[in-house]
């Protein structure tokens, strides 16, 4: 979330009975301490004090503002090079016009309105009374609602009151620093009498991974009635990505060192395009390099990039070899101007994100080892694929995952409608879905393309302006969308979602190379207590590789698995006595499901059980109605 909407999200939060808890590093204390010593007896008995940066903003750009005149000078070798200029008696010759810019900087900043401090921010909002302080500051100032301020004092038996304020209750928002952390639990624990969900914002998450990581688990322990929701907050600035990019590049290192996965460390906290030094992040900028190199970009030009971000890009009308990192390229990034910044990274992040689509899609995308939480989580099936003459022994496990229902209520959705978003009704389907518009991605050949996200009741789906001119969505009235939503909202909540998937665990390394191409590595823990790491074997892959192990023991699959593994993109046998199979076709820009391999003289009965056909490019072609199709798949094996 963006960091001026934070006051607002945590009122929302209160309002739905969840308790807050805000992470940050700085206090400001070190601030205040500047601000009273610069003050007079006088003063001290009637504060009012400004606590914003303004005076380290000021010094900084006072001396650090380049106003030095440069010349242009040719070295022995006949290499052009710069240096500063001074007059006729050795001092330093300074520019008229950036002497002016600089004032006239300085004047403006002296009379911008205070930046106050996020701690002091969220207690002036909300009141000593509501905001439990664990921090580590021996003194704070508060600011009453007339304007007035005071200094109070602050003991660590004052934090452990509000500790157990909190706890108790009697106080719902926390906030806590680095020092407030240590060795104490903030979550909804089934022994404290305050066991409303927290809301977890990270304000600050600081250069340290380790102290992150240790900050997120305050909340989130065993024994407790609900986990936590997590929240970063940033900025509008997209140059602050660069932070956010360390912190999540720590976090999976931390992870990869100290427990030999990566998901630890993370723990999904970022998305995987927040890591901008990740190597789709790096094949993106490569191509980006190009696409700036060959006019294609909106953001800026080639010259004008080179000119202020001092980056040396070509050589003899080509890019270098040694393109810059993206270390460099991230820190050249933070010396433009805001805007500028935001282009620049919307057309980088584009690339970066259609990478990482494209490899999801694909099945190649590496996302370390996650865990599967499941609300409950059983083995139906355990067989074992092989053993080794020392014992050790390679199994197929069988569970069937259940989740309590999950939807979003009418009530959250119409929030987010406004004047950028559609309300859509699907005219096959009839279900509904609210489109809010998406970051444009940005194809390898500079084509930018518009993207959108379609909120459903039950999740919601990423598709392109293309892929949703070619589908049945249309525009809805809002009286028929909010009807639709409440109905399907209904459903999704009167019956809790079942998966059925297949683990391959134990001894993997022997057939490996048998389980297929998509590395998906799971954890779970089952209702027994048993703690299981495997990889996950596809439904329609499952007797594909009994048949390699020469397992004659076939798995019955459930329709359900069948046609959700042909939508995804998989030929699924679907009769094996016929030899028909189930596989998904486009066809006029719609998804359908094929069935191939049909006898011609079946076609009555293919019909007869819902299926139709069409003769295209003089072929006749069986199709299953895709709402159907678990019904037509369960008929066929009864």
């Amino acid at each position: 979330m963006k960091l001026p909407s934070l006051l607002p999200a945590i009122e929302e939060a209160l309002a739905t009975d969840h308790s807050v808890v805000i992470q940050l590093v700085s206090t400001a204390e070190a601030l205040l301490d500047r601000r009273l010593a610069d003050l007079s007896a006088e003063d001290r008995a009637e504060i009012q004090l400004d606590l914003s940066p303004r005076e380290i903003v000021a010094d900084y750009l006072d001396n650090a503002f380049p106003t030095r005149a440069m010349e242009s000078y040719w070295d022995e070798d006949g290499n052009e090079r710069s240096r500063p200029m001074v007059d006729e008696a050795g001092n330093p010759v300074h520019s008229q016009e950036a002497l002016r810019i600089k004032a006239e900087t300085l004047e403006l900043l002296g009379a911008l309105p205070p930046i106050v401090p996020a701690l002091d921010a969220i207690i002036s909002r909300f009141g000593t009374d509501a905001v439990a302080e664990i921090t580590g500051r021996t003194r704070r100032l508060v600011t009453s609602p007339d304007g007035s301020q005071r200094l109070e004092s602050r003991t660590a038996n004052q934090s452990l009151a509000d500790a157990n304020a909190f706890m108790g209750g009697a106080k719902r928002i926390l906030v806590f620093s680095d020092a407030g952390g240590t060795g104490r639990s903030y979550h909804a624990s089934l022994d404290a009498k305050n066991q409303q969900r927290r809301m977890h914002f990270l304000l600050e998450p600081g250069w340290r991974a380790d102290r992150a990581i240790q900050g997120l688990g305050r909340t989130n322990r065993t024994h407790q009635a609900s986990a936590p929701v997590f929240r970063p907050v940033t900025t509008d600035c997209r140059g602050e990505r660069r932070f956010i990019s360390t912190i999540a590049r720590r976090l999976d290192a931390l992870g990869a060192l100290t427990r030999g996965q990566r998901q630890t460390g993370g723990q999904n906290l970022f998305d995987p395009a927040d890591n901008l030094e990740s190597d789709y992040a790096r094949e993106a900028l490569t191509r980006w390099y190009h696409l700036l190199h060959q006019g294609k970009l909106t953001s800026i030009g080639f010259a004008d990039f080179c000119e202020r971000t001092g980056l040396q890009l070509e050589q003899e009308g080509c890019l270098t070899d040694n393109l810059p990192p993206i270390q460099r390229w991230l820190n050249r990034i933070l010396a433009l101007p805001i805007a500028l910044q935001n282009a620049v990274f919307d057309e980088f992040l584009g690339l970066v994100e259609a990478r990482i689509d494209a490899a999801r899609k694909a099945g190649t995308f590496d996302a370390g080892v996650e865990t599967l939480v499941a609300d409950k989580l059983t083995i139906i099936e355990e067989r074992v694929l092989r053993e080794d003459a020392n014992g050790a022994s390679t199994q197929l496990l069988t569970l069937e995952a259940q989740w309590a229902p999950k939807f979003t209520p009418l009530t959250e959705i119409v929030k987010r409608i406004g004047s950028k978003s559609r309300l859509l009704r699907n005219n096959r389907s009839s279900r509904v879905a609210l489109q809010m518009p998406d970051r444009t991605r940005l194809m390898d050949d500079g084509t930018p393309v518009a993207s959108f996200t379609l909120h459903r009741p039950g999740g919601r789906s990423w598709l392109t302006a293309d892929e949703l001119a070619e589908s049945h969505w249309d525009d809805c009235e809002r009286a028929v969308f909010e009807q639709a939503w409440q109905t399907e909202a209904d459903d999704l909540a009167a019956k809790p979602y079942t998966e059925r998937f297949y683990l391959a665990t134990g001894r993997l390394l022997p057939i490996w190379n048998l389980l297929g191409d998509e590395a998906q590595v799971r954890r779970l823990v089952t209702q027994d207590g048993r703690s299981l790491l495997g990889r996950i074997v596809p439904a329609e892959a499952v007797n594909m590789l009994l048949d390699k192990l020469g397992i004659g023991d076939r798995i019955a699959l459930t329709p359900e698995q069948l046609v959700d593994a042909a939508l995804g993109g998989k030929v699924v046998p679907i009769d094996a006595l016929s030899g028909t199979s189930l596989k998904r076709s486009r066809v006029n820009g719609e998804q359908r499901l094929e069935v191939i391999g049909f006898d011609p003289r079946a076609l009555p009965s293919w019909k007869a059980k819902g299926c139709f056909t069409e003769i295209i490019a003089y072929q006749t072609r069986l199709f299953m109605p895709v709402n159907s199709a678990r019904e037509i798949v369960e008929a066929l094996a009864a």
